[in-house]
Order: C-alpha cells, then sequence, then structure tokens
C-alpha cells in the first residue's frame, strides 16, 4: 500500500512538472525566436518598448529589410543592450535587426529611438521610414540624436533596422556597439514628449558645463579689450584665448553639437586649450625669460595642434571596411601627438617650485594645474587602447562625483573649474601688479620728461653774425640726444651735440650729468680736444656698459672753426663733409685721445650738425635714408626743422637732432630758433 502511494505520489510530482515547463515553454519560445510576433497594445496611454530577443546578423544585404526574407538561420540578441556584450565584441560595421511586430488598434504609432553610438535606417515591411545620417558615413558622426518616426496603420508587418559603427578608435571599448537601448512604440503625443525629456536631460546632463559659457564668454572678451590697450601684456592675452577656447569647446561639445555639426570638431580646440594653459603657466611662474622653454613651447604647440587638426580630419572622412586599421593607425599616431604634450603642464609647474619664489596666487595655480594635470592625463591615458586593457579608471574618473540639484559633477569639472579661479584670481593680482608697476614707470617717464625739458635748452644764445636754426625730435617720450650752444665771450661760442646710447631716465640722468659737466669745463676750456677728454674722464664707469658720441665745435664770429668728435658723424660745411679725425665714443676708455680739425665757415655757407637717428631713418620697405641720401639733402641747403621733418616722412626709428649754422653778412641779423616736443618755436 505504501508501495503503491509512493508510486503515485511520483508519478504526480512528475506530471506537475511536466504540466509547469509545458506551460513555461511557450513563454520563453516567445523571447527566444524573433519569428514570433512582438504584440504591441495599449498605445493610447503611453509607450511600449520594442525590446526582447531580435534576429540579429552582420553584414550587409538590402534584401534583409523584405518582411519575405527568410531569417529563420539568423541568431537572435537582445535589442536593447550593445551587441558587444552578446558575442560580437568589437564588431564594427554593418549589421541588421529583423523582429514582427503586431501593434493592435493603432491608427498612427511613433517610434522613438533614443541617442545611440551608430547610424541606422529604419524599414517597415521592406519600406524605408526614417533614419540618421549616410549608411556608411564619417566617424565622427556617430554621436546620434533621438528620433521619432512615424507609421500609419501599420497593423502587423516586420520591422527591419540597418546599422552601420564607426572602426574602433584608440579609446573604443569594444563592447558598445549597437543599440544601447530598445525602440519604442508610443503614440504621436507620447513619442514629441519623449524628444523633450530626453532633450532635457541632455542640457541637464552637460548643465554645469553649458553655464559656465557666460562666464569665459565675459573673461574672454574683458581680457581681450585689456590686451588691445596694452599689447605688451602677453599674460592678459593668453588668459584670454585660455578662456575663448573653453568657450568654443564646450559649445560645440554640447549646445552647437547636434545644432550646427553633425559631429564635434572639438579636438582643436581643446588642444588650443592646451596651448594657452601651457603659455599662461609660462608667464605666471615666471618662467618667461627662460628662451629655450619658450621655444619647447612652441614646438609642442605645433605638434599639438597639427596633430588634433589631422585627428579631427580623419574622424571627418568615410572608412571602408578595408581601410579600418588604416584609422586605427593614424587615430593612434595623432591621439598620441596632443596626448603626450599634455604632461609639458607638469614640467612648467616642476621648473617653477623648484626655482621658488612663488607668491601665493602663483602657488595656487601651480597646485591647480598639478592636480588638474595629473587627473585629466591619468583619465586620457587609461581610456587609450581600453578594449584591451580593460582598464575602469577612466569610467570612475569621469563618473559623477556628486549631483547639484540634479546636475552631476565630476572629479575632472571640479579640478577644471578649481584651475579656472585660480587662474583669475593669479591674472586679478597679476593685473593690479602690473598697473602699479605702470604707475611707478609712468611716473619714472614723467621725471624723465621733466628732466629733459629743463636740460632741452628753451631757446638758444644769439651769435652776433650768425643765424641758427635746432630741431628735436626724440623717438620715444624720453630720447638720448642732447644739444648745447654755450657763449664763452661776446665773439666766441662753444656748439655742442651727443647721443648717448640708451633711452628713458637712464639716458635723461647722462644727459644731465654731461650737460652739467659741460657747463664746468667750458669755463676751464674752450678747446674742443680737451674739453672731450675731460667729459670722457668723468664719463668712466657711469654708463653700465653704454657710450656717448659727441662733436664739440669752437665758433668764432670772424668764421673760424675748431671741431673735434668723439665717435660723432662729422658735420658738412655747405655739401661738404668736414674730414675729422675716427676717435672712440666717451665712456669706453679713459686714455682716450681726441684732435682738433680747424675749418672756415665763410659768409653765407652753412654749418649742419645732426646725430644718427637721420642717417638711421627706416622707410616700409626696410630700407635706410642712408648717406647718398643724406648728402642729397644737405645740397639742398634745409634749416634744422626741414632735415627732421624730412627723416620723419621717410620713417623714424631713433631720436633725430639738426642744428644748422649759418654766417650772415655784415649787417644782417643775427637769430636762432628751435623745435622741440611740446615747446613752442622761440625767435630771437
Amino acid at each position: 500500500m505504501i508501495n503503491r502511494n509512493m508510486r503515485f505520489n511520483t508519478w504526480a510530482a512528475r506530471l506537475a512538472l511536466f504540466t509547469i515547463l509545458a506551460a513555461a515553454i511557450p513563454a520563453l519560445g516567445e523571447g527566444l525566436h524573433s519569428t514570433d510576433p512582438l504584440v504591441v497594445r495599449g498605445l493610447g496611454t503611453g509607450s511600449v518598448p520594442l525590446g526582447g530577443q531580435w534576429s540579429f546578423r552582420t553584414g550587409d544585404n538590402h534584401a534583409w529589410a523584405s518582411p519575405d526574407f527568410d531569417d529563420s538561420g539568423w541568431k537572435t540578441i537582445d535589442i536593447a543592450k550593445p551587441w558587444g556584450d552578446q558575442g560580437y565584441w568589437a564588431y564594427t560595421g554593418f549589421a541588421w535587426y529583423r523582429r514582427r511586430l503586431n501593434f493592435v488598434d493603432a491608427d498612427q504609432v511613433a517610434v522613438f529611438v533614443d541617442s545611440s553610438a551608430c547610424v541606422y535606417e529604419i524599414f517597415w515591411n521592406g519600406v524605408r521610414v526614417g533614419g540618421y545620417g549616410p549608411t556608411p558615413s564619417a566617424p565622427g558622426e556617430q554621436a546620434v540624436p533621438p528620433a521619432v518616426y512615424h507609421l500609419t496603420k501599420p497593423g502587423s508587418g516586420l520591422m527591419a533596422i540597418r546599422v552601420w559603427t564607426r572602426p574602433n578608435d584608440t579609446s573604443s571599448n569594444g563592447d558598445d556597439m549597437g543599440f544601447q537601448t530598445a525602440p519604442l512604440a508610443a503614440n504621436p503625443q507620447s513619442a514629441a514628449n519623449l524628444l523633450r525629456l530626453q532633450s532635457y536631460a541632455m542640457i541637464r546632463s552637460n548643465l554645469a558645463a553649458i553655464v559656465l559659457i557666460p562666464l569665459y564668454a565675459e573673461l574672454s572678451l574683458l581680457g581681450f579689450a585689456i590686451w588691445i590697450r596694452s599689447r605688451n601684456q602677453k599674460l592678459i592675452f593668453w588668459f584670454a584665448l585660455y578662456c575663448l577656447s573653453l568657450l568654443l569647446f564646450i559649445a560645440i561639445s554640447t549646445v552647437l553639437r547636434q545644432v550646427i555639426f553633425k559631429w564635434s570638431p572639438s579636438s582643436p580646440f581643446h588642444s588650443l586649450n592646451d596651448v594657452a594653459l601651457w603659455y599662461l603657466l609660462i608667464y605666471l611662474l615666471g618662467l618667461d625669460r627662460q628662451r629655450s622653454l619658450l621655444r619647447l613651447a612652441r614646438i609642442l604647440a605645433v605638434i599639438s595642434l597639427a596633430s588634433a587638426f589631422c585627428d579631427n580630419f580623419i574622424f571627418s572622412v568615410v572608412w571602408s571596411s578595408t581601410h579600418v586599421q588604416a584609422f586605427q593607425v593614424l587615430d593612434a599616431f595623432f591621439t598620441a601627438g596632443f596626448s603626450i604634450p599634455e604632461l609639458f603642464p607638469l614640467v612648467l609647474v616642476g621648473l617653477a617650485i623648484g626655482r621658488g619664489r612663488l607668491g601665493f596666487s602663483r602657488w595656487l595655480v601651480a597646485i591647480a594645474a598639478a592636480a588638474n594635470e595629473m587627473c585629466y592625463v591619468t583619465w586620457h591615458t587609461s581610456v587609450q587602447g581600453v578594449r584591451f586593457t580593460r582598464f575602469t579608471l577612466g569610467q570612475r574618473i569621469q563618473a559623477p562625483a556628486f549631483q547639484v540639484a540634479g546636475v552631476p559633477i565630476n572629479l575632472l569639472g571640479i579640478l577644471s573649474f578649481v584651475l579656472l579661479l585660480a587662474i583669475v584670481f593669479a591674472a586679478y593680482r597679476y593685473v593690479v601688479q602690473e598697473a602699479a608697476r605702470q604707475r611707478i614707470i609712468r611716473e619714472e617717464l614723467k621725471s624723465a620728461q621733466e628732466l629733459q625739458r629743463v636740460l632741452i635748452p628753451e631757446a638758444l644764445p644769439r651769435l652776433p653774425g650768425f643765424a641758427i636754426t635746432s630741431a628735436y625730435q626724440p623717438a620715444a617720450e624720453v630720447g638720448g640726444d642732447f644739444f648745447q650752444l654755450v657763449a664763452v665771450d661776446k665773439n666766441t661760442a662753444i656748439l655742442v651735440v651727443g647721443d648717448v646710447s640708451g633711452k628713458g631716465l637712464k639716458a635723461a640722468m647722462t644727459v644731465s650729468l654731461i650737460i652739467g659737466a659741460l657747463r664746468t669745463l667750458t669755463d676751464l676750456t674752450a678747446q674742443p680736444d680737451k674739453i672731450l677728454e675731460m667729459l670722457n674722464r668723468r664719463m668712466m664707469g657711469r654708463l653700465e656698459n653704454g657710450f656717448v658720441t659727441c662733436l664739440v665745435i669752437r665758433i668764432s664770429t670772424d668764421g673760424l672753426c675748431t671741431a673735434s668728435s668723439a665717435g660723432h658723424p662729422a658735420p658738412f660745411v655747405g655739401d661738404v663733409e668736414v674730414n675729422l679725425a675716427p676717435a672712440l665714443p666717451l665712456g669706453l676708455d679713459a686714455n682716450a685721445r681726441y684732435e682738433n680739425q680747424p675749418f672756415d665757415l665763410r659768409v653765407s655757407s652753412r654749418l649742419t650738425v645732426y646725430t644718427d637717428g637721420l642717417l638711421e631713418a627706416r622707410n616700409h620697405d626696410g630700407e635706410l635714408f642712408g648717406f647718398k641720401r643724406l648728402e642729397k639733402l644737405i645740397s639742398l641747403q634745409p634749416d634744422a626743422k626741414e632735415a627732421v621733418n624730412t627723416a620723419i616722412e621717410f620713417g623714424q626709428e631713433d631720436d633725430i637732432t639738426v642744428l644748422t649754422v649759418t654766417r650772415l653778412d655784415a649787417g644782417e641779423r643775427s637769430s636762432t630758433s628751435l623745435q622741440a616736443p611740446e615747446w613752442q618755436t622761440a625767435e630771437t
């Protein structure tokens, strides 16, 4: 009896298990066999995923769009997952999905396809209903936005989706090819709502970067406005370019990516941002005096920008399946070209720390730049060749660290923003310090101008029997030329003209020293050679490797003149140059000797004295005024003002001083005239 009961229970258990399996197999079969239609109901209230197992095959044949094609020999995969995880790892190129669908009680059906990393075409019963992008397309056109396609009274039929995925680049992991979410069937209104929600989600995911666009725009405009006013502030230029490149990179990568571009040509702008950061660090960290470092920065900038442009170019080209390896080799080569130079900021920070003497704001920049670059280089390196290494570090670095009002913020974004704040703070401190330096320079310049105003005579003493003209035009606010006419007695005067090497307050102080010494020396002697010798001894050790050219001429009312030169251009009498003995400029040799050269200045003859700024005027073609033009000018017997204006019109580059002394006939009234900046011409 017991055995019979046991046999009965065993058979009952077997029957129950068989019944359960018999009920489950049809349900399982619906998911495993794509030949069974997927029934879609309830579109009036929302959306239905067209998921599950779809027939799948790699390759390409337009006959596969037909509902009559027999795909029973195809494999099946889950359309909601990339095919890299379903037996087709790292496959790129054409592939087809097929599934029979039965839309119940639906006159209008909208098929919503989420964003994906592949271009595609959708066919319904062999007829193309839509798609995104040409197939095949350039690798850069693979970021496909969400889209909706409409079916009218679809009923029952077959949906085929033709897909093309780009060749794997250096950062492709091989698992993300094909669709990553299943298409949705919805009523048109629901599909439109889905599109809006996806657009909102896209904006929200990039909101942390998008909100910075106005900030970068304002900072770049402000920086360029300051730089245009003061072109010598290179740090401000690179700061403005840094902000502008960030602005363009973010705008093209997010807002403008689908509005203007089918793909994101952002690599050159990212490279430009790298280059701008390098130069910012060079100037902020006080490394701009190292010419070898600047030369290296230029070389790396050319390599980085060229590599980024070339890499962008190969992503804009359609690569056939036979040239995939060529694309991958070129991509790896050009990626290395702009990736390896990204280590350069770490070199700059290391050099700056090694030198020390960084202020608080520059230490902030150094620390922020080092942290930002270390993080970025680690991320960028870890995603290279990830389909072979299977590293996940890059994903963890790029993953959101936290959210602010639902907006994801990752570590790279945090460090980039911190670096920007550090740069803005350091640039602000730099502008403040530079403004203080400019005030000091302006005060120094004002002092030099006031000193020169005292040193350049407002009027020359009248020399009986002579008409004297003089004109002085400095190349900058304060020049190094000087001239004096000192009356020794009623029949003799000493004419001195010279040129101090250098400009600014230093040159003005040297001029003041020379003129002060001249007034003492002309009381001691009227011999030009002796005046130069004593003046030379006074200049020794006071010029800081500079020198002074000087010409001294003693003029008597009877026309007898004596000249001596210390490396200064010889004067002209009429159109003939006075032959003077060559000699060293002042301040080079304490034992230098100078020679006197007598000459006569006859009635109506004109003596012309000038500085080398007249000879060294240069036009737009790079030609010097030169000695031939000078001889031609002197032959016309111009006064000082006419000679100076001729040189200015030709192209002034240095200070120009010209004096003319004309001997008058008996009874003619002597006169002097002087022209100098900011002084009225004085007539006596």
